[in-house]
């Protein structure tokens, strides 16, 4: 027996798992894709960028393996940053309500603690702080990042009061 199709106007409810999963995949997937478009690179040189965080220069190295570590560090990250902000969200009332306020001030949460933490716990090398780059980097993870991450996370926890 087939199982009924539900009418365009039934919106099935989403598991936490699986908000969690497509929140991360969406943002690890705009974070990377506008990164590579604003400082012209491709994947060839941001994922080896990445992974040079655990392998230092051996990711360089023109290694597929470092590409490809690159490509699960840098979504381990989006969905780790993903996971916070989704539990919060109940425990945390005011991150119920005005969605695009938290999610730029998300963005900026992250950049802080990506660039101030653990960027500096890496094995990249340091270059001094550029204004610029920063605020590039900022408003990346800003509207790329923490604005769909609270979006979402407010959608999904909408009818869960």
């Amino acid at each position: 027996m087939a199982t009924p199709i539900p009418s365009s106007g039934t919106r099935q409810k989403q598991s936490l798992f699986g908000a969690i999963l497509t929140t991360g995949l969406l943002v690890g997937t705009l974070d990377i894709v506008t990164a590579m478009i604003v400082y012209n690179v491709g994947p060839a040189q941001i994922f080896p960028f990445i992974t040079s965080g655990a392998f230092g220069n051996e990711a360089f190295s023109g290694s597929f393996i470092m590409i490809f570590w690159g490509i699960v560090f840098h979504y381990f990250i989006a969905f780790a940053w993903t996971v916070v902000f989704f539990l919060m969200v109940p425990k945390v009332a005011i991150l119920r309500k005005r969605a695009v306020l938290n999610g730029l001030l998300y963005g900026i949460v992250i950049w802080l603690v990506m660039n101030m933490i653990i960027l500096p716990l890496s094995r990249l090398s340091q270059a001094p702080l550029n204004f610029k780059a920063a605020v590039i980097g900022a408003a990346i993870l800003m509207v790329m990042v923490g604005l769909p991450i609270a979006m979402l996370a407010q959608r999904y926890y909408r009818g869960k009061r």
